[in-house]
């Protein structure tokens, strides 16, 4: 790509990206900017529907302008100077320039300025403080920024190791954004990272696994993450885990046509072990459904699954559910007989809809069953289904349920 001094987008021309920016235009002329990844990503061609803008304006002054234009505001993060405009259900964000007061490498005491300057200053990587004029004219302050984003560079700005004492959560920002634009990994910023590392401990948990997610989520981040690995930061945000099988995890699934997902390439990092997989749950504080999903995965019961016949697959769908099995077989193929493998599994599963049992307890007591007898005979009699494909009919299991109490 060659170098410009404009970036062109469609939502450059969106009637809300223009209310926005006349509401803040009119407070103050020549005082709103866009910023972040909708400047970012047009200058690699990459779409994007995020809107960020920054304002010469201090959080009050642009509650007020966006109030006279009759745009509806919300103080989503006022405190540290952002406010969310929104125009027909979509939102912008638009937040004062700022420079920081104090930071603690997880938060940070800011000051409102109307320095672009100071503003560019604090923020981590240079790719990410170039800003456009509302005609989408650039405007660049940090010296090499604009090429930067062009070329993918991952660039911190000024002194590395500051940039991430003010934020540890930098460190798993460098990565993620070199998974996603990376042209080669700057050796002075992943040097950096391996010396503050274990400044990660005072970063949530939370903010951890909605980082390690969205660098998770880029189409091929096993350079990033081993990169990780071999810096020790992987260690100090993953303990027991290990890049060494995501390589072969993105050729499956991209040989599958299968959309990049978070969850499963954490799988293929962590022993499939219930004791592991409880600790990397309670340690990343996984939501239920994330850790239900990894438990299913790694479930004791659930044993090999590629190569298995159609029958047997149904038989584990049902006890499993698919998407368990789908999982399973997914890091199986990923550790050696690879995406010819597990696209017998996938096709087995695409069109799988779970049969219901057709006897039920009542069914039991009118057969004469009573107490443990009832568990256990409709346990025994859905195994006989299973083991029909589910072909044996309420007829020949009503039947069967009554030889029960002869």
């Amino acid at each position: 790509m060659t170098r410009t001094d404009r970036i062109s987008a469609p939502w450059l021309d969106w009637p809300g990206t223009r209310a926005v920016m006349a509401a803040l235009e009119a407070a103050r002329p020549g005082g709103a900017r866009f910023v972040g990844g909708c400047v970012r990503n047009p200058l690699r061609g990459v779409e994007t529907d995020d809107i960020d803008i920054a304002t010469q304006l201090k959080p009050d002054e642009t509650l007020s302008a966006l109030s006279d234009a009759g745009i509806r505001a919300i103080p989503t993060g006022i405190e540290h100077g952002t406010i969310s405009a929104i125009v027909d259900s979509r939102p912008f964000e638009i937040t004062s320039l700022r420079r920081d007061v104090e930071t603690d490498g997880r938060r940070a005491v800011v000051a409102f300025t109307e320095d672009w300057a100071e503003d560019a200053q604090r923020r981590d990587f240079r790719l990410n403080a170039i800003y456009a004029a509302p005609d989408g004219r650039l405007h660049e302050i940090v010296p090499g920024s604009i090429e930067d984003a062009i070329e993918g560079r991952v660039i911190f700005i000024g002194d590395a190791d500051q940039r991430l004492r003010e934020d540890y959560l930098r460190i798993l920002r460098f990565f993620r954004f070199n998974a996603w634009y990376g042209a080669g990994m700057d050796g002075e910023g992943l040097a950096a990272c391996e010396r503050q590392k274990d400044g990660l401990a005072k970063i949530a948990a939370e903010r951890i696994w909605k980082e390690l997610k969205r660098l998770m989520e880029a189409p091929d981040p096993s350079e990033a993450l081993m990169a990780m690995e071999d810096t020790g930061v992987m260690a100090a945000v993953l303990p027991g885990a290990s890049a060494s099988e995501l390589p072969s995890l993105v050729t499956v699934e991209q040989g599958a046509g299968l959309a990049p997902d978070p969850l499963r390439r954490l799988m293929a990092m962590v022993p499939r072990r219930p004791r592991d997989v409880q600790h990397m749950t309670a340690h990343l504080r996984l939501s239920n459904a994330e850790a239900g999903r990894l438990a299913q995965w790694a479930a004791p019961a659930l044993t090999h699954v590629l190569g298995l016949p159609e029958k047997a697959l149904r038989g584990l769908f049902y006890r499993h559910g698919a998407e368990a099995v789908l999982d399973r077989a997914l890091i199986e193929a990923a550790q050696g007989p690879g995406a010819d493998a597990f696209e017998a599994v996938l096709r087995a599963g695409e069109d799988w809809q779970r049969p219901s049992f057709p006897i039920g307890g009542e069914d039991a007591l009118a057969a004469g069953l009573k107490g443990p007898g009832i568990g256990d005979g409709l346990r025994a009699l859905e195994e006989d289904w299973i083991a029909s494909d589910f072909t044996l009919g309420r007829g020949e299991l009503l039947a069967r349920l009554s030889s029960r109490t002869e």
